[in-house]
Parts: C-alpha cells; structure tokens; sequence
C-alpha cells in the first residue's frame, strides 16, 4: 500500500508505540495520586510539558495537554470568548478546519458576536494587504490556521500577529497548528494560543496540546478535578502524552532531513503528474507550501471516483479533510479561492510523512495516470 493521505492521520512510529505500551503496562499510575510511583510519572509528564513548551518558545506551564486538534480548538474559542466584554466581532477564514469553522459559528450566536472573514490570495494565504480592513479595536478574537489542511498554505505568522498586536489591541490571537507543527519553521510562536493534535506527527491518537500563553483571560474548558492549571480537567492521558513526547523528540532529531525527504517526494509527484495533462495545482507553488500536502484537480475526472479506484489499486488519497470527507455538497476550501465546477470537482489532496520515497511518488503516479486515463474515456457530455 502507499498511503499518500497523512494529513488525516499517520502510522504511530516504533518510539511512540513502544513509549505508550510501557506507561500502559507499567508506569500506569494516576500522576494526580499521593504515592511515590504517581510521582514518578508525573515527574515523566512535566518532563514532556517542558520539552513540547521548548519547541514553540513557551513555558512548560503555558502547555495545557488536550485530546487532540479537535478539543484544542474548541477550548481556544470557548476559553477566549467566555472572558471578553464589549468585543464585537472574530476575525478568521473561510478555509479553516471544521473544528475552528464549525466552533466559531456557534460561539458567534452564543455570545452575539460577528464573524468577519478575512480575505484570501489565490493560493489560500491570507491577503496581508487587506488584513487591516477586518481588524478593529473590537475585534475579541482572530483565529486563523498557520496551515491548511488541504491547500498545504503557509500563512505569515509574524506579519498577521504585527497586525493584529497593531489594530486590535483587545484582540486574543489564536492559530491552528494542527498541519504545521513540526512541519514548517515555528521558532517562538508570535501567538496566544496555538492549537496542536498529535497523531499528525507519528504520535497516538487521542492526545495533543493547546499552548496557552500566560497573561491572556482564558477561561478553559472541562471542569473537574483541576488538573492542567485548572483549565483543563480529566484524568491525564499517560501513554498518549509520553508516546506524543517520544515521537516529537524523534522529529525535532530528523526535522531537517524529514523535512526534505517530504518535499522531494511531493515535488516528485507533481512532476510526474503534470505530464498527464489537464492537472491543475491548486494552492501555493510547490516552493512556496508546506512540504507535505499537495492539492491537484484532475480535469474531466471525479474526485471520489478516483479516489476509490486508486484505493483498488492500494494508492490511499482524499478529496480534502477527512472530517469533511461523508458530507455530500461543494468543497469550503476551494469555494474560498475562487476554484469551482470540474476543477473542484476533480481535485485530489495527496498528503506525506517523511516515511514516505519517491520510489511511492513513481509508482503512485504510474497508477494514478492510468486511472486517470481510463476515467477520462468516460467523462460526461
């Protein structure tokens, strides 16, 4: 099989695996409880906070361990608005991720806010010319992922924060990392909260964090027993924070020569698809995205018709976020960019992981040619 569909999740790594297997089979003591072998996971658990706050320039106290992108999201909403009195409006894209997208549309009617999209370049970026036409002094909360799921976009983080920080001074500042971290360059993040899952990086399922920068009202999420500052209570997820600890220290270790080895096999792919004919990119340059997520329309052919003839020949892809993947209607994302009828109906997004070859990039494209040559002959008149 060649799975080309790591945006969605990836194949939890050996580390990660075999780190989450002892913690369940032998460090699995509640780190909350009062005994000496309690502390020593909980010493285990601190050790991976300050490490993970040292990846995105943060304190260990600033990270609040979560279930994943999904409730990080939720929580960064939530947790900001709850706070906020005499703020009007949030400022994010229409390209989000549904956890943010879907979460910003609630809250806005539960608090009585409005939503205000910011508008985007072509390549799904955010228009930095126009940015400072969305942001007030009433703006609450600007939340706009760094990037995209299904574009690979890579926005500017330091340039919307010198914007935001500039003209809405009131405004709390929140980014999806869910597709960057680790991913692209980060460095000290310009952010106060940034939202990150795990299973996006060879870690387990279930577990991720939200950095929570100290300083800013933020009223949390689950209530209980006050674990996580008190911002976030449930009984510590042990093996999946130790598992996600062992699988960032394994990237941070790689992150250069992984970095690459995804960029070679996407740039390897496209080259070799675009001697197909009729295949449009659809995002940044190839240069110019994340190196992993490469979004193509094949002209003439359905999307999800390729996508299951491809599975038959065991090359695993997707039509866009696997959250979105059972709704039946346009694709959001592209709508945005301004990209419709049969080039977004025949878009594709490929997605890799650095354990992916161009070895895959070769065959996958021999296969996918073929099916997109049969497909072809039967294109609707």
């Amino acid at each position: 099989m060649i799975y080309f569909d790591n945006s969605a999740t990836t194949c939890t790594c050996r580390e990660a695996a075999e780190r989450a297997y002892t913690a369940m089979t032998q460090d699995y003591y509640n780190p909350a409880a009062a005994y000496g072998a309690a502390f020593g996971v909980e010493k285990q658990v601190n050790e991976a906070r300050a490490f993970a706050a040292s990846l995105v320039g943060a304190k260990p106290e600033e990270i609040l361990y979560t279930s994943g992108g999904t409730e990080s999201n939720n929580m960064a909403v939530f947790g900001s608005l709850r706070p906020m009195r005499n703020l009007k409006s949030i400022v994010t894209t229409e390209t989000e991720h549904p956890s943010v997208y879907e979460t910003i549309r609630t809250a806005a009617k539960e608090f009585g806010m409005e939503i205000v999209y910011a508008p985007l370049k072509a390549d799904g970026t955010v228009d930095l010319d126009r940015l400072s036409d969305v942001l007030h002094a009433d703006t609450g909360l600007v939340s706009i992922m760094h990037v995209n799921n299904e574009l690979g976009s890579v926005n500017d983080l330091d340039a919307i924060a010198r914007k935001v920080r500039a003209l809405s001074p009131n405004a709390v500042l929140h980014m999806d990392g869910v597709q960057a971290f680790m991913k692209v360059p980060t460095g000290k993040l310009p952010v106060d909260l940034y939202s990150v899952s795990a299973h996006k990086l060879h870690a387990p399922k279930g577990v991720g964090f939200l950095l929570v920068r100290n300083g800013i009202r933020f009223a949390g999420g689950q209530i209980g027993g006050g674990q996580e500052r008190n911002l976030r209570s449930g009984t510590t997820n042990v093996p999946g924070i130790l598992g996600m600890d062992s699988a960032l220290r394994l990237y941070q270790s790689n992150q250069r020569v992984w970095h690459q080895q995804m960029f070679q096999v996407k740039k390897r792919l496209y080259e070799n698809l675009g001697t197909l004919g009729d295949v449009c990119l659809n995002g940044p340059a190839i240069e110019e995205g994340a190196p992993h997520i490469l979004n193509l329309s094949f002209l003439g052919v359905r999307g999800e018709v390729l996508l299951h003839a491809l599975e038959r020949y065991g090359v695993i892809v997707s039509t866009g976020s696997a959250c979105s993947a059972k709704k039946q209607g346009k694709n959001r994302v592209l709508n945005a960019i301004g990209i419709g009828g049969a080039r977004q109906e025949g878009a594709i997004r490929f997605s890799f992981c650095p354990f992916n070859t161009v070895a895959e990039a070769d065959e996958a494209a021999n296969v996918i040619a073929d099916q997109v040559r049969m497909l072809r002959k039967y294109k609707r008149r």
